[in-house]
């Protein structure tokens, strides 16, 4: 598989994982999915990822992770597959409430975003629990815990 990521970090945080880590959560994901991908993950502080939910959700606050898939018209076969916003401050409040590692919640919030790229939602129960599993099937893959298991 050709995995082409751009790795942006707005932020200073010695936290966020390096593009290793982001580029072996991507590829579990993807598997087999596509031969060739193209993204960008954008680490962000919390008033651009506030700023990113508002335009975007409607939302005036920061979330933990925004996935904004390519919307390319079908005869463009390029291998554009979207772009990923991660809030750091976000990711390290939950993963100390929910009392799991800093990576693990990037690792689980990386996939969560690809899964969503590529279609993937949770807009209703039956969606919700296709995209779920598919999570665990990837976390569990990686050694990475249920994150549904205490917090669903």
């Amino acid at each position: 598989m050709g995995l082409e990521f751009d790795l942006q970090c707005a932020v200073a945080d010695p936290d966020v994982p390096d593009e290793v880590g982001f580029r072996g959560w991507i590829e579990a994901v993807l598997g087999d999915r596509r031969e060739a991908t193209e993204l960008v993950i954008r680490i962000v502080d919390a008033e651009e990822g506030r700023a990113l939910n508002a335009a975007w959700r409607g939302r005036d606050r920061p979330t933990n992770v925004l996935a904004f898939a390519a919307d390319l018209p079908p005869e463009l076969k390029l291998p554009l597959l979207g772009d990923l916003v991660l809030c750091a401050p976000v990711v390290a409040a939950e993963a100390s409430e929910q009392g799991k590692s800093v990576a693990d919640h990037y690792a689980h919030l990386t996939i969560h975003g690809v899964l969503h790229l590529l279609g993937y939602d949770h807009e209703d129960e039956a969606a919700a629990l296709i995209m779920e599993s598919e999570e665990r099937r990837v976390l569990a893959g990686l050694g990475i815990a249920d994150p549904y298991r205490d917090h669903g």
